[in-house]
């Protein structure tokens, strides 16, 4: 199994519980943020990576002012196309795109924004390169990144619920690739490594997660993330089995009802040095 192609793969049904389920559950305030961060800087120029259904985009696009040419990229078409079906309040360039070899010239863009995607990148120093050559001399990189699973307690406990229903081989999806690049050390060393000289702002964010009931991520977590993809790739006939499960140990520990769970995750904040 390659489970590289499978943590990439964001097809079928996932898009669309992506967008309804899993984005208000862990998404939107992160959002939020990374626009508020952008506020006080002179843009017109602005690349987004890893846009998935267009949750960020929707807050540039709303917040950032009219001047601001925006560009959103993802590599998963099925994810743009999702985006663009919900819609954005102003015009905005939709691209499909790889972060490992982008499709634009050099020293284009003011800044460059990144919500939860730089953990899927193959590799990172390749990746944060490629971002360093279309920024502008003193344009700004600010990308999240979720913290160690074990500070996410809805995702750390869905996936020890799953290792009920899968003993030999449980998925561990969320470990390795969502909540697999948390050490700050390793993200300085990678923006070095791109040609990132100047030091790198890391801001650790603790935020909640909310929703009406503990069906919500399990559901989200299992079917809305590549998640779904290593689940049936074990055994698709206990995709129930396996939400139920993960219902289950989000009750025992949160309650049925409007449930409330901690998410963290590191923002990274790095300017390219003027000329």
């Amino acid at each position: 199994m390659d489970k590289s192609a499978i943590d990439k793969a964001f097809d079928g049904s996932i898009p669309k519980i992506y967008d309804t389920l899993l984005v208000p559950l862990i998404f939107e305030s992160y959002a939020t943020d990374l626009v508020q961060r952008l506020g006080s800087r002179s843009i017109f120029s602005m690349l987004e990576l890893a846009a998935g259904t267009g949750v960020l985009t929707r807050a540039l696009a709303t917040k950032l002012p009219p001047e601001v040419a925006i560009v959103a990229t993802d590599l998963n078409q099925t994810m743009i196309d999702q985006a663009i079906a919900i819609g954005t309040t102003r015009f905005v360039e939709w691209k499909q795109a790889d972060v490992m070899q982008l499709p634009f010239e050099d020293s284009t863009y003011d800044a460059v924004v990144c919500q939860f995607g730089a953990m899927f990148f193959p590799e990172k120093s390749k990746a944060f390169s490629e971002v360093h050559r279309v920024l502008k001399p003193g344009g700004v990189f600010i990308f999240n990144v979720w913290d160690r699973i074990e500070e996410n307690e809805f995702a750390d406990t869905i996936t020890t619920a799953l290792e009920a229903v899968f003993p030999l081989d449980p998925p561990r999806f969320l470990v390795r690739t969502p909540h697999g690049y948390h050490d700050c050390n390793l993200i300085n060393k990678d923006l070095a490594n791109a040609g990132f000289t100047s030091k790198p702002e890391i801001e650790t964010v603790e935020a909640r997660s909310k929703a009406t009931s503990n069906q919500i991520p399990a559901i989200a977590y299992c079917q809305g993330t590549p998640f779904k993809n290593e689940i049936e790739s074990r055994d698709a006939a206990k995709m129930r089995e396996a939400i139920d499960a993960a219902a289950a140990a989000i009750g025992r520990r949160f309650g049925l009802k409007n449930v409330d769970g901690k998410i963290q995750a590191h923002v990274v904040t790095v300017e390219k040095q003027q000329l």
